[in-house]
């Protein structure tokens, strides 16, 4: 047996141990699932899609390879995303928390992208079914005016000792965000600050707008299924006189139905 395996055996039943304890504490220590091997880390449009802007920091690049192994060998642990905050727990030599500081999507980009998006009816709709189109893909990753941060608008903080610009703690941690965007691609919304429900009323509004007028692919389509919201009008009865036949039009406004 070398000594190297001895000690890494030996450092592993140490971070297991003190696991224990935290669990016996009452923390909760939940490991984030990703996989091994030669396997992709990410295998939906999201995930991947964050992977490769990640890859794309030159800054970055001499500290990836670890982290993505950390990642795939099961280091990572309570891994949570809130608007503009990743937080989780790496094991490494010991146990360290990590976090990473993302700055909100401005305001201006936001409203650009929001604008940009209204007629693109379609990949609004594959938004509200939790399907993205095309087209709203390209509009929300593109590398300069999209949801992606770049690296000028995050930072770090770890307890490891390492103070490199980023450690692979870090790199692991940014790496587990793709996995999770994997089955949960709203998160980056919720990252980077923004209401992805701007999009659906957006969407909604140009989809009504579309069938009112009797024309594109949405006409004769139920929108009450597809937008969740009553959208059934009833026909006016006939005015009628005093002894209940039809008489002159009423010329009063009738009341909007809301």
């Amino acid at each position: 047996m070398s000594w190297d395996y001895e000690d890494a055996r030996e450092r592993k039943d140490r971070l297991q141990r003190e696991i224990a304890k935290r669990v016996k504490r009452g923390e909760k220590f939940e490991v984030l699932p990703a996989p091994a091997g030669q396997k992709k880390l990410c295998t939906t449009f999201w995930g991947q899609a964050w992977c490769r802007n990640l890859e794309s920091y030159q800054d970055y690049e001499s500290r990836l390879p670890r982290g993505r192994s950390y990642l795939r060998q099961g280091n990572v642990y309570n891994l949570e995303i809130e608007a503009g905050q990743l937080c989780a727990v790496v094991a490494g030599s010991e146990l360290y928390d990590t976090s990473i500081h993302i700055q909100p999507l401005p305001k201006k980009q936001w409203k650009k992208i929001v604008a940009s998006g209204s007629g693109q009816v379609g990949s609004m709709l594959d938004l509200l079914a939790g399907n993205l189109g095309d087209g709203l893909m390209a509009l929300l990753t593109d590398p300069k005016d999209g949801l992606f941060p770049m690296p000028k608008e995050i930072r770090f903080d770890c307890s490891c000792p390492d103070f490199a610009d980023m450690c692979k703690h870090v790199s692991a941690v940014l790496y587990g965000v793709g996995v999770m965007l994997d089955t949960k691609p709203e998160l980056l919304f919720t990252l980077r600050g923004v209401d992805q429900a701007e999009l659906l009323s957006n969407a909604s509004s140009e989809a009504i707008t579309e069938l009112a007028s009797g024309e594109g692919d949405l006409a004769g389509a139920d929108l009450s299924a597809i937008f969740g919201i009553d959208l059934t009008t009833d026909p006016s009865p006939p005015a009628e006189n005093g002894s209940g036949s039809p008489g002159k039009k009423s010329t009063r406004k009738a009341k909007k139905r809301v």
